[in-house]
């Protein structure tokens, strides 16, 4: 575990997902999963922070699939993730597709300091599951958000169905992902969230269930969010 003067990061997680960025863009690839919920994820921000001329902050973007589906839905995107193998795949596939975007190898922290209360969304997309310090992460988000703003958070619930699904089903049965993509004690519980965000001085707004069924390879929203759910916060004004 890599924290302190290292950064909030395990350097095992950003080698693991690093090493899938040549496929990261693949829709039959190891984040197949990801393409499937995307355009469900762009709705929901999409709804409650309209993107059109709204500036946006995602912050371990990946390889960019929300980033750029947000830029092109008319959002002035600034991406963030530590892995530069991720961040040199995100700006290849922009320079390809025509997206205009603004893609760091930085850490949310360092954002927040240099340019609070700058964003009107910001989005951190199954990503604080993977870090040691997940609070840390939201108070930074919260920091960069204008008055008003809205963060939204996606992750995997700790429930026995979680780690049947998605560890057990995902990584051992249907090999959706790689072995080792998720570990259990890392999922983070609905009031969890709540906590840090209220802590950080944000609202909780919304809290959905993201049902995606992988014999249809598709997403939709849910009731249910005993596994993957996604949330909506505000700043307020």
């Amino acid at each position: 575990m890599n924290t302190g003067t290292a950064g909030n990061f395990r350097q095992s997680e950003l080698d693991r997902f690093g090493a899938l960025a040549a496929r990261w863009w693949d829709p039959h690839g190891p984040q197949k999963p990801l393409h499937a919920l995307n355009p469900v994820r762009l709705a929901y921000v999409d709804a409650r922070a309209p993107l059109m001329g709204a500036k946006v902050l995602d912050v371990g973007c990946g390889a960019g699939l929300l980033s750029e589906a947000m830029a092109q839905a008319g959002a002035d995107v600034t991406a963030l993730d530590l892995a530069p193998e991720l961040i040199k795949v995100a700006r290849l596939h922009a320079t390809e597709s025509g997206a205009s975007l603004d893609y760091r190898v930085q850490p949310v922290e360092e954002i927040a300091a240099a340019m609070p209360g700058s964003f009107d969304a910001v989005t951190c997309m199954e990503m604080i599951e993977h870090v040691p310090d997940p609070a840390a992460v939201i108070g930074a988000c919260a920091a960069a958000l204008k008055p008003g703003g809205r963060l939204f958070v996606s992750t995997i619930n700790r429930t026995p169905a979680a780690f049947a699904f998605a560890i057990v089903g995902a990584e051992y049965v249907a090999r959706l992902l790689p072995k080792g993509t998720h570990q259990y004690r890392d999922f983070v519980r609905p009031h969890e969230l709540a906590a840090w965000l209220r802590a950080a001085g944000l609202e909780l707004e919304d809290v959905s269930g993201l049902a995606y069924m992988p014999l249809l390879n598709t997403a939709r929203l849910a009731r249910r969010t005993d596994i993957n759910y996604i949330v909506s916060a505000r700043k307020p004004a």
